[in-house]
This record gives C-alpha cells, structure tokens and sequence, in this order.
C-alpha cells in the first residue's frame, strides 16, 4: 500500500495539480504539493520607429577661406567666462593675434587666437561643445 501511494505522489510531482485527497482501505491521505506560481507577464510589443538622422549640414569652406582648426582636445567655449559676450561673432572682422575662443583641457583655459587679419565667416562649433584635435573650428575670408 505504501508503495503505491509513493507511486502516486511520484507520478504528480511533474502535474499543475496542487492538492489530492485519497482515502482507501480505511486510509485518508491528504497532500498539497509546494508549487512555485509564476506570474504571467504580458508581453509587450516593440515599438520600432525609424527616426529620420538629422541631416548635419556640411559647409565646404571657400577656397580663399582660412580655417582655424583646434589645436587640442577639449571643450570649446565662445566667450572668456557664462553671460559674456563672445569673443568674435559670424561677420566681425578680425586681426591677427585676436583671441576667438577658449578651449579647455584638462582644466586649463587656452586661448586660441587668430593666425590671419580677415572676416570671420563660419563659426562651426556651438558652444560648450567638445571639440577634437585638428576639427575646423571657424573659416575666416583672408582680408
């Protein structure tokens, strides 16, 4: 008798059932079995959207264009300190030896300046923005 009941359990153990009452020849036997419950999760889509990449404008600068390229890796910053004005804006003429932005690296504030007198006619980095070593930074028309 004993061996059939171990039979029985045997063979639930691998069933969803939960609880099982038998009473034979006078035996009552009750037995819950410890199921783990898995919650269902619903499954989610995917929502897959395409997003168009911004179409970044390429500006080829003349061919009597200066172009002031950093010197080093850093941050590029248009004016000496926040809420000032800029060093030079699009159309301002400059000589040479002027200072046109700061770059930091390493916590250290370098002046860039002017190699040529002209106008500047393309600033191609926004402010506050890293800037990478021998990246165009300004096209200045040679006067």
């Amino acid at each position: 008798m004993l061996d059939k009941v171990k039979d029985l359990l045997k063979a639930l153990e691998n069933t969803s059932i939960e609880e099982i009452e038998i009473e034979t020849e006078g035996i009552k036997l009750r037995a819950k079995f410890a199921r783990e419950k898995v919650k269902e999760i619903p499954v989610q889509e995917t929502v897959v959207r395409e997003v168009e990449a911004e179409k970044e404008e390429v500006v080829e600068p003349a061919k009597d264009y200066y172009v002031v390229e950093s010197p080093m890796v850093g941050t590029f910053y248009r004016a000496p300190a926040p809420g000032a004005e800029p060093f030079v804006k699009e159309g301002d003429y400059v000589e040479k030896g002027q200072t046109l932005c700061i770059i930091e690296a390493l916590k250290v504030m370098n002046e860039i300046e002017s190699e040529v007198s002209g106008i500047v006619r393309k600033i191609l980095v926004e402010n506050g923005q890293p800037v990478e070593y021998g990246q165009p930074l300004f096209y200045i028309e040679k006067a």
